[in-house]
């Protein structure tokens, strides 16, 4: 490759699809103003890459399960083997190399009725290399999930954006659905490919097509599936990436978080317990653009004591499962 910016029609495809995981390539087209095969072309290519791929996630929050971020120090020998091995937990997701390397991040989350010897919070102490571990339980997201920092750089004006963003239901009050078995094998396809054909998704659940796209809207009505993107952040001139953690004085937590969530530079924001209450994940151009950032946008916050900051080295797994070897891009 020449060069890892995309040009404007690749920034536009990647926020349609952030818009509209699912939308015909002959809907993108028309609303970008061009042939289908000039969409099928470039999502092949990102993909081939493996700049870009789509997913169907499930919300924790909807499930009743908790998120946690995790902190692990390591031996600077160590870290990249326990990285690795973190990886292929189902249950981690976001897992990166920060501080020189002799730090782990990852997200993992939980369900209160799970068999406590599974869970990664009761196995790390144990791991040997580990030198300390810190667990924040994520409280509330202010900006994450289905909102993707894709959709702050404007690569459509607000009439395509209009004829691509799906309506966002009301979320219904009570318990979060049951899964049964053919949903989990349901939601397995769409972690790892968010625009599998009705086809494939018949064959894995056993079900008919129309079964299958009817229990895929009422699990999106309910909250617990939205699609969301894996990208190449360097295709929008992003060179660095920092993960911040704040100390706010509780009355301004809220209203803290919010303008935080607002910034153009923010990928991911929410409060958590700790000794820290506020943490983002930051993305600049490099890291002269961080500083200016950190002692102008986030210095003109209220509330805001105490301030960590970590770069990450290496993103290791993104917010899906590990990805497999691409296959041919899907013509729709």
């Amino acid at each position: 490759m020449e060069s890892d910016t995309l040009d404007l029609l690749d920034q536009q495809l990647v926020h349609a699809l952030q818009l509209n995981a699912r939308a015909p390539f002959s809907r993108i087209a028309e609303v970008l103003g061009v042939s289908d095969q000039t969409v099928a072309r470039r999502f092949t290519r990102l993909r081939g890459e493996r700049r870009l791929r789509v997913l169907g996630l499930t919300d924790p929050e909807a499930l009743g399960e908790t998120r946690w971020l995790v902190r692990v120090r390591c031996t600077p020998d160590a870290s990249a083997a326990v990285a690795e091995a973190l990886t292929r937990r189902e249950d981690t997701t976001w897992v990166s190399l920060t501080s020189g390397g002799t730090e782990i991040s990852c997200m993992t989350r939980s369900h209160p009725e799970e068999d406590e010897h599974s869970l990664l919070l009761q196995r790390l102490p144990r791991t040997p290399s580990v030198v300390g571990v810190t667990a924040h339980c994520v409280i509330h997201t202010f900006f994450g999930g289905e909102l993707s920092m894709v959709t702050k750089y404007g690569a459509l004006d607000a009439g395509q954006i209009a004829a691509l963003r799906l309506p966002r239901p009301a979320r219904p009050s009570g318990p979060a659905p049951a899964l049964d078995d053919a949903d989990r094998r349901l939601l397995d396809v769409l972690a790892a490919d968010g625009r599998a054909g009705l086809a494939e998704l018949a064959a894995a659940t056993g079900w008919s097509q129309s079964t299958v796209r009817r229990r895929m809207d009422e699990l999106t009505d309910r909250g617990v599936l939205y699609f969301d993107l894996d990208s190449d952040w360097r295709m929008f001139g992003i060179r660095t990436c920092t993960m911040l953690w704040f100390s706010v004085d509780p009355a301004r937590l809220a209203a803290t978080g919010a303008a935080l969530a607002e910034h153009h530079e923010v990928a991911y924001a929410c409060a958590t317990t700790g000794p820290t209450n506020l943490h983002a994940v930051v993305l600049t151009t490099d890291v002269r653009a961080l500083y200016t950032y950190l002692t102008e946008r986030i210095a003109a916050l209220p509330g805001i004591g105490r301030m960590e900051s970590a770069p990450i080295m290496r993103n290791i797994k993104g917010p899906g499962p590990l990805p497999t070897v691409p296959q041919a891009a899907r013509r729709r």
